[in-house]
């Protein structure tokens, strides 16, 4: 599969549909992979022994039909393959079959838990024409729910800040993010974030970028900012450390290049260069 190939959303197969096409699997949220990571177009999911309990359409990844599929909690993989979190498989699977399974894991995570309505208890139905699911009872539409969040390249001169979080592993540091809050805009969002987190005020906020995020149902909205007033203070809750970082010497970051927060440091190093 080629990292270029173009994915393009779809509610329902067209009826030209038939033949071999990407089956994503998951087992809770555990993709079925080969061994060596990678997914090969099949012609039906039976092929390698799965029973699906529910399947959805996803839409056509260049030539290619794509779906998801729901397996029992206590599925086992076939021979030759294993389940494994999306989180083991960046810089494994293809990029362009990443992005889809991102997009598969959340749609499966939310149908599995809107079978039934949220506010009368009663079992709810697809919608035809939209990826909903409607309460039989009282009419009430569950769609997909996507968080929003904000990540920011807070900037002074030649440093950047970065933080630890709690559960980072030993020594990485990364750029701050956090949730948006009901009623916030995105630019208040950094401001509260940043404040809260590192004790630490900004201006000059810009947008950067996005990226679906699928840990367990974000969209990553990235921003750069400039240090405007305050100390540095770490609040030892969401940052059990923060510093000012020159750029030429940078703390142990995450490997790769494959989540905003890395495309975020990499265009600050390429800035100041």
């Amino acid at each position: 599969m080629s990292e270029t190939s173009a994915f393009l959303a779809a509610l329902r197969p067209p009826d030209e549909a038939a033949g071999p096409a990407l089956w994503f699997a998951f087992r809770g949220r555990e993709l079925l992979v080969h061994s060596r990571g990678g997914i090969e177009p099949l012609a039906a999911p039976e092929a390698l022994g799965l029973a699906p309990r529910c399947t959805h359409y996803l839409g056509a990844l260049g030539a290619l039909h794509c779906w998801s599929i729901e397996l029992a909690p206590d599925a086992e993989p076939p021979p030759g393959m294993v389940f494994r979190d999306l989180r083991q498989l960046y810089g494994v699977l293809d990029t362009s079959l990443h992005a889809v399974a991102a997009r598969a894991v959340q749609i499966v995570e939310w149908d599995r838990t809107h079978r039934f309505c949220g506010a009368c208890g009663a079992p709810t139905t697809a919608h035809a024409s939209e990826r909903s699911r409607v309460c039989t009872a009282c009419g009430l539409a569950h769609f997909p729910r996507i968080a929003p969040a904000v990540i920011v390249a807070v900037e002074k001169g030649d440093e950047i800040l970065l933080g630890r979080s709690g559960h980072f592993p030993p020594g990485i540091y990364s750029v701050l993010a956090g949730f948006v809050e009901p009623g916030e805009s995105l630019e208040e969002a950094v401001h509260r974030e940043v404040l809260e987190e590192a004790g630490v005020e900004v201006e000059d906020i810009r947008y950067f970028g996005s990226q679906p995020w699928p840990y367990p149902n974000s969209l990553m909205l990235g921003f750069t900012a400039r240090y405007r007033a305050g100390e540095l203070r770490p609040d030892g809750v969401e940052l059990v450390d923060a510093r000012w970082f020159h750029r030429d010497d940078l703390p142990m970051l995450f490997p790769g290049n494959v989540s905003i927060s890395q495309w975020l440091i990499r265009d600050f190093l390429a800035r100041r260069a």
